[in-house]
């Protein structure tokens, strides 16, 4: 029963910070109102939960970078390949290392090992923490294609890396050699296990739901369950499980693109998605915030760790380590946009050079999460030998304030940084006219074909021509209009959507306040309403 209130008192946590990110005066990205409530209910009552790193990550990291992957532009990943793999790969390696070395250098008792333990941790970057910066920062759409792509492959080389330093400190011996094999297998077997498992799922799904029908709820829980599987699998495999995780979704975008699922299902799946997605984060944040008096309370054995009696000697470490962190990425960053600038020239292109500013919100914008402070809780509790494992106690609280200060520095520096900087503007305004010419050219012959096949043969084939036409003009303006060429006769085309828009909500909330006046008056029975609106609301849905 206990485990059950405290379930039912995270979602509650999570359905208040909703509102509440929305009637603060100042807006906040919204984990960090999450992690507020979670350490507030904490300190107000005996809220308390045991957070075990390997349940936390087999329980919420699965779904959520299966999501992310599932639902990342797939064009931006792979065009801009490059600079990803620099940063999810590169950029962790030189993280780790500059920053081993500068944490060992800052707080002498704690052993190179154990720095580079904690150097491992901060190394990846958040894609539910990015996601959420970038829902209140006016982020260029390519450059957040990148930050996703990078946060979503750079957990496991992080993780890695982690693998390693601990495996260093607990034996005292450390094998490049070995390290380079471990890591090679943990990223081909994860990606594998990953690709394989949801070709397979949808294979097998899409040949049962050919021969004997399709059920919604059928197909959205094998969602829901592939990257759970992909995700066990791959570590019993001693492959990365994040990696299968990231792998399987972005390979369900492939298999989904063949269209064989019902309209039915997509559109409840992605229902379900939706709040699977905000409830994960939200207890992700809420659980986060939960840990922090606990954290705070062991401030003091973290300041005797590091032989000091001040308490302001821990606000020293975190502002040198954030302050670290962002100038290894910067430098990183302008590394990285030079090379890709010298290997466009040695092409032939002509790349516009970025503005420092804006590798600033790159460098800026790769804000630390959860994911960080369950990696710091895996570091095991003692040596080989029984001993305390040195300095975890300081690793996980460095952590835990990393995470939080990364947050703020976001939230507070992005905008700044954006303001009245030049941001290209991405227009797909053609990519969607063409898009929807094609479709309504596709639509129309096919209306066509099958008119003359249901009428061969047949006394009443007028009646067939005129269900035709009146089908085929619901797409013909699809046609006409996108068919324009003058950027007049373009504008005043797009005024008029415009306008046909604003009539189309007027008309359907109209509709929606009539089935409801009809429902409540008895005129109409409930299953026929719930029918009505949700023709209805998927109608509104093309003009939201």
């Amino acid at each position: 029963m206990d485990t059950v209130m405290l379930v039912l008192t995270m979602l509650l946590l999570v359905v208040v910070s909703g509102f509440l990110v929305r009637v603060i005066p100042r807006p906040l990205p919204l984990p960090l109102v999450q992690i507020g409530l979670g350490a507030l209910i904490t300190t107000v009552s005996d809220f308390h939960v045991d957070l075990d790193p390997h349940i936390f990550f087999l329980l919420f990291i699965p779904p959520l970078l299966f999501l992310d992957g599932w639902r990342i532009p797939k064009t931006g990943l792979f065009r801009d390949k490059g600079t990803i793999l620099e940063l999810a790969l590169g950029l962790v390696i030189f993280t780790v290392i500059g920053l081993g070395f500068l944490i060992h250098w800052l707080i002498p008792s704690m052993p190179l090992g154990v720095a580079f333990i904690l150097a491992a941790v901060l190394s990846p970057t958040d894609p539910i923490a990015v996601s959420a910066i970038s829902a209140r920062v006016p982020i260029p759409k390519r450059v957040m294609h990148i930050l996703e792509g990078e946060s979503l492959l750079n957990d496991a080389s992080g993780l890695v890396c982690l693998r390693f330093a601990t495996a260093a400190v607990m034996t005292g011996a450390f094998s490049i050699t070995n390290a380079m094999a471990t890591f090679i297998w943990l990223a081909l077997g994860g990606i594998g296990v990953g690709v394989a498992l949801t070709i397979g799922v949808g294979y097998i799904k899409n040949w049962l739901s050919s021969r004997w029908g399709e059920e919604s709820g059928t197909q959205i829980l094998i969602s829901l369950l592939i990257p759970f599987g992909a995700y066990i699998i791959a570590e019993h495999m001693a492959c990365s499980g994040i990696l299968a995780a990231v792998a399987a979704g972005i390979t369900m975008s492939y298999v989904e693109a063949s269209g064989q699922a019902m309209a039915s299902t997509r559109i409840r799946r992605n229902v379900v998605w939706d709040a699977v997605q905000f409830s994960a984060n939200g207890v992700i944040f809420v659980l986060l915030g939960q840990q922090l008096p606990d954290l705070a309370r062991g401030a003091t054995t973290v300041i005797t760790e590091a032989g000091h009696r001040e308490a302001w000697w821990l606000v020293v470490y975190v502002i040198a380590i954030l302050g670290s962190l962002a100038a290894l990425r910067f430098i990183w960053v302008w590394l990285s946009v030079r090379f890709t600038m010298m290997r466009a020239h040695l092409r032939g292109e002509a790349l516009q050079p970025m503005h420092w500013r804006m590798i600033s919100v790159m460098s800026l914008s790769g804000v630390r999460g959860a994911i960080t402070l369950a990696a710091a809780l895996t570091i095991p509790l003692a040596l080989p030998d029984g001993t305390p494992f040195p300095a975890r106690d300081m690793v996980i609280f460095l952590a835990a304030a990393i995470i939080i200060s990364s947050l703020i520095l976001a939230t507070v520096a992005l905008p700044r940084l954006l303001h009245g900087l030049d941001i290209p503007q991405e227009s797909h305004q053609e990519e969607e006219d063409f898009a929807r010419m094609s479709a309504a050219k596709a639509a129309m012959q096919a209306i066509e074909k099958t008119q003359h096949e249901m009428a061969e043969g047949r006394t009443d084939a007028d009646l067939y021509a005129r269900a035709a036409i009146r089908v085929m003009e619901l797409y013909r303006p699809h046609i006409e209009d996108k068919a324009v060429k003058t950027g007049e006769e373009r504008d005043v085309i797009r005024q008029i959507d415009n306008i046909e828009r604003y009539l189309h909500l007027a008309a359907i909330k109209a509709e929606r306040s009539e089935i409801l006046k009809l429902a409540k008056s008895r005129q109409v029975e409930d299953d026929m309403m719930r029918k009505l609106l949700r023709e209805i609301d998927l109608v509104e849905a093309r003009y939201l």
